[in-house]
């Protein structure tokens, strides 16, 4: 429970860009020549368990932190990487899988990006709704590695994952955005605003956002433009994990409002 504690109490995305002009554990394990792929599969292999049925998608298997890993209760310290934040299933991104699968027409034959992807649960869905093509985005890279092995748990061929910051950048025509659980930090989510406008008015992009009712989310001047889709009672398990949080919604992003 240390680590989830550590998790709960911080920014997945925007930490996760800090660490990326810093000397980190995950910099300085990295560098050792003699680890490999396989090493790091390894250590994710014998540090997570396979999960997900207690989720609003019991149909896509991931690996997770549970009560039962050892950095579920470990001091944070010794974990040797960037904070594990692809290793929880959050409620945003709960919902947004959740609604793909129940609306696959919202993704066959389009092209998907997942931005700050984490366990990639939504790609896997788009690619579970026949997408004709999906990228996972996150900037740990050690959330590429599990990313791939949670598509070979759902027998699915490994999606795109690049690891690249993508907000601010051009990046090439996608059909469809995601966005879950994206809205932790006003400067992130003013950033994120933008960059979706730039995508939206350059290649016409369906943008899709999932959020339990975060305070940065509620509060931001986005939620004006959003059209809610649909909004899902979480699980028990996922109320206690995050503090309370009772439901998490699916929102369309339509600026023209």
């Amino acid at each position: 429970m240390m680590m989830m504690r550590r998790l709960m109490s911080h920014s997945r995305y925007v930490k996760s860009l800090v660490k990326t002009f810093k000397q980190t554990n995950r910099t300085r394990y990295l560098s050792d020549s003699r680890q490999s792929s396989e090493s790091i599969r390894r250590f994710i292999s014998e540090n997570t368990e396979i999960a997900g049925e207690q989720s609003l998608t019991p149909e896509i298997r991931l690996r997770l932190f549970t009560p039962q890993c050892r950095f579920w209760r470990e001091n944070p310290q010794l974990w040797p990487f960037d904070d594990p934040y692809w290793a929880i299933y959050w409620p945003g991104g709960q919902a947004l899988s959740r609604y793909l699968l129940d609306n696959p027409g919202v993704c066959r034959g389009k092209t998907v990006l997942d931005l700050g992807s984490g366990c990639g649960a939504s790609v896997i869905a788009a690619k579970l709704c026949d997408a004709a093509h999906v990228v996972a985005n996150d900037t740990d890279i050690i959330a590429a590695t599990a990313i791939h092995m949670n598509f070979e748990l759902n027998c699915i061929e490994p999606a795109v994952c690049l690891t690249d910051n993508m907000i601010g950048s051009q990046v090439e025509r996608f059909d469809l955005i995601l966005l879950g659980d994206m809205f932790y930090d006003e400067a992130l989510a003013n950033n994120l605003h933008s960059w979706v406008d730039n995508c939206i008015k350059t290649h016409g992009s369906k943008v899709l956002i999932g959020d339990p009712g975060r305070a940065h989310f509620e509060e931001h001047r986005i939620r004006r433009l959003l059209h809610q889709l649909a909004q899902f009672e979480l699980p028990d398990s996922v109320k206690e994990e995050n503090y309370g949080l009772t439901c998490s919604s699916v929102w369309h992003y339509c600026p023209q409002l």
